[in-house]
């Protein structure tokens, strides 16, 4: 008897659901902690966690971080960053769509999945391409699940955000960083830009 095991891990890209209650709520793929000093990121060809390089000097991303599953950075998304911003030759960085989220709960690793509610996000802009980074909170989360847009969520934090995504690729000498920041958004934006990632997908991955 041929007895075949077929059980496989799902591609966290690919192979799992955003969620049942897409753009309200999410399922976020966790790839970092605010922890680490590495930075990590899923390998798109074989799904595993890649150590994709050191941290360049001794600031961490002040969230865990990840992306949200079945969701692409393509031409919708930079349609949507260029009509924002009054930008012209806007792309998408190829990527699924960035999330930060912020919760009071000790995770001790990555690689994990969690339902999220979206409560705003980040304009990024990375050498002419869209960027976007999501920011949520943990479902139920006992000190911030009250949150449920930006205006709600400390200043301090979303500056922690925004800092860490302006350097964290500068070196010292560096006279023209490639990382600028345009805006913060509310949560009604993060559901549209969201929606539009999820569009992309479809337009690039499902025929």
């Amino acid at each position: 008897m041929n007895n075949k095991n077929t059980n496989f891990v799902s591609h966290p890209w690919h192979g799992i659901s955003p969620g049942d209650n897409v753009p309200n709520e999410v399922d976020a793929f966790i790839e970092m902690l605010p922890t680490d000093t590495v930075k990590y990121e899923v390998d798109k060809e074989s799904g595993y966690i890649r150590l994709d390089r050191p941290q360049k000097f001794s600031n961490h991303c002040p969230s865990l971080y990840g992306f949200i599953p079945r969701t692409y950075c393509g031409n919708k998304i930079a349609d949507y960053c260029a009509q924002k911003t009054l930008r012209k030759e806007m792309k998408g960085d190829g990527d699924p769509l960035d999330i930060c989220i912020i919760t009071s709960s000790h995770i001790s690793h990555g690689n994990i999945l969690m339902t999220v509610v979206p409560i705003g996000g980040i304009r990024m802009i990375d050498k002419n391409e869209a960027d976007d980074k999501i920011i949520a909170v943990l479902k139920g989360d006992t000190i911030f699940g009250h949150m449920k847009d930006i205006h709600h969520c400390p200043a301090e934090l979303i500056d922690k955000l925004r800092h860490y995504f302006l350097t964290y690729k500068v070196m010292p000498d560096d006279e023209n960083p490639s990382v600028e920041i345009t805006g913060v958004y509310g949560a009604e934006e993060a559901r549209q830009v969201i929606k539009l990632s999820l569009k992309d997908y479809e337009d690039n991955f499902i025929k």
